[in-house]
């Protein structure tokens, strides 16, 4: 058996492995048959961190009746998906930007989770608009026909490219479908020929796929706008996690929860204590305890045990096999694999509150926008893992006033600048920045936040810095502060050829009863990723448990 043969048969056998997640049907899972017998100290599951990740695996045990325990050490629940209040009536979204979301009888939902009605996805009045030095390109909602003609009528040359490059990301879409319709009865050897953009997907990145049929590298650079959702460029991204989500926000849209991710993260925790889970703030968890290979509990950092049938690890894969436990012989290989795979990017955030309404005596009607002053996208990668903003013209804009009124006080704007940002360019702040020794660090962000602003002010908002009443600025360091996540990473590892969804690292582990959930393990990093995740960690656990 050829080596080509073998690797694109265990491709195929981990897509089929994720077949129950996207069909997600809650009549083949148990009701309750493990549930305990109400100990505060014993539960069927502990989730560690409250992330979309753990939130929607709790919110799924709870769901069909068994007892979860999510523990958390910040005093809020919801990991990136949080907001934070500051004076002036200023409400600011840790990260949430822009989502898609599935629909049902006219109405938005969480996926998975149709029945918690409590929260209200408000469509973006257009998906997104991208900025290039001779392009301005507004993608409209929910009208993918309408976003390709717009750009076969600034590129006529490139139609049956354009064409092309779609249809394969529908085609990797349909075969995904195809192949999990199949239940395994799948021709190996004709796979190429059966599924023929899934081939593709599984052995090139996506830039080689788009580099085949688009020959401008201009028209390559705008069909790859959105490559800052995924944190890599075409170049090293999985065709999978790009064309299936973007196709996703093409067809669907792209939606906004009112109050902000916090009420999304919320929305969860109300659910899970509503059905007898429980949901912990303020709670470390210091080791998670394991005996006979087995995982059976926690212990906390104020010394509570707390047992269980299973345990699910929310928090950062490296950190969870290295900081919650002494990794003994049974984890060194896969510790070794682990350690391969590389950090995704961190993020350099300034959230400002304006005074007045700037964004709408200057006319401004969209919500998100991405600007870049180049089509040098592997050049501006560099630059973002580098931290050298001086050298990257581009950013994301978000104007949530946009999307609904009342976002922000009356008369006043809320205004989010991103940026992706390597870890590494913050190292040198670390020890003194955990210590409580932040001059030098202070000044440097705010130089940055500075720069960003002037770049926005410039081309998009002039009068932004007059206009500005309350600032706040997020760097990679930030990130580890407030979420523990491994170099501030926002998409846990690179979403590479060979680290993507079905490749990704499983939610099953090498320790029995212990599992993974959340942007770290499959399918991947972003909202609709994480909460995927949770679902497919359920589904794992369920699957042990008979």
């Amino acid at each position: 058996m050829s080596h080509e043969y073998q690797s694109r048969r265990n491709f195929i056998k981990m897509i089929l492995a994720t077949a129950p997640v996207v069909a997600f049907d809650w009549s083949v899972f148990p009701v309750g048959s493990f549930a305990s017998d109400g100990d505060a100290d014993t539960w069927d599951v502990i989730i560690i961190g409250s992330g979309l990740g753990g939130l929607s695996a709790a919110a799924a045990f709870a769901r069909q009746g068994f007892r979860p325990l999510v523990l958390e050490k910040h005093n809020r629940a919801g990991g990136y998906a949080t907001t934070f209040k500051r004076p002036g009536g200023f409400q600011f979204d840790v990260s949430l930007h822009s989502t898609s979301v599935p629909q049902t009888d006219g109405r938005r939902y969480i996926q998975g989770f149709p029945e918690i009605a409590d929260i209200e996805f408000i469509p973006h009045p257009n998906t997104f608009r991208a900025i290039f030095p001779d392009f301005d390109i507004t993608c409209p909602q929910c009208d993918p026909d309408g976003y390709i003609n717009q750009l076969k009528k600034l590129f006529p040359d490139e139609t049956s490219g354009i064409d092309s490059i779609f249809e394969t990301m529908r085609g990797i879409s349909t075969d995904v479908g195809k192949l999990q319709s199949a239940r395994g009865e799948i021709n190996y050897g004709t796979f190429p020929f059966d599924y023929p953009y899934l081939f593709k997907a599984y052995s090139q990145p996506w830039g080689q796929i788009v580099d085949s049929f688009i020959k401008d590298i201009k028209l390559r650079s705008i069909i790859n706008a959105q490559w800052g959702y995924y944190g890599l460029p075409p170049s090293k991204l999985s065709p999978i996690y790009y064309a299936l989500p973007f196709m996703g926000y093409l067809e669907n849209g792209g939606y906004y929860s009112r109050g902000g991710s916090q009420a999304i993260s919320d929305a969860f925790v109300s659910y899970i204590k509503s059905h007898g889970g429980r949901v912990m703030l303020k709670t470390a968890v210091d080791e998670i305890l394991i005996k006979d290979g087995a995982a059976y509990g926690v212990r906390t950092a104020d010394n509570q045990t707390y047992t269980a049938r299973a345990v699910i690890s929310n928090i950062n894969a490296p950190d969870t096999f290295k900081k919650l436990m002494t990794p003994g012989e049974n984890l060194a290989e896969y510790l070794k694999k682990i350690s391969g795979y590389t950090v995704s990017l961190s993020s350099f955030q300034v959230w400002l509150g304006l005074k007045k309404n700037l964004v709408g005596d200057l006319g401004l009607k969209d919500t998100e926008i991405f600007y870049t002053d180049n089509y040098d996208i592997e050049a501006s990668f560099k630059a973002m893992v580098e931290g050298r903003v001086e050298d990257e013209g581009g950013f994301g804009l978000t104007l949530y006033d946009n999307i609904y009124d009342g976002y922000s006080p009356e008369g006043k704007n809320t205004v989010n600048i991103i940026t992706l940002m390597g870890y590494d360019y913050w190292k040198k702040y670390e020890d003194d920045y955990f210590n409580g020794r932040k001059d030098a660090y202070n000044e440097d962000k705010e130089r940055i936040a500075d720069l960003l602003i002037e770049r926005v002010e410039r081309t998009l908002m002039p009068g932004l810095r007059e206009a500005v009443e309350v600032k706040e600025i997020g760097t990679p360091l930030t990130n580890v502060r407030y979420t523990g996540n491994y170099r501030g990473g926002i998409y846990g590892w690179d979403q590479t050829l060979d680290n993507a969804m079905p490749r990704r690292l499983p939610q099953t582990t090498p320790i029995d009863n212990l599992y993974l959930s959340g942007a770290w393990t499959q399918p991947g990093g972003g909202y609709g990723g994480v909460i995927w995740s949770g679902l497919s960690c359920f589904g794992e656990v369920m699957k042990n448990w008979g």
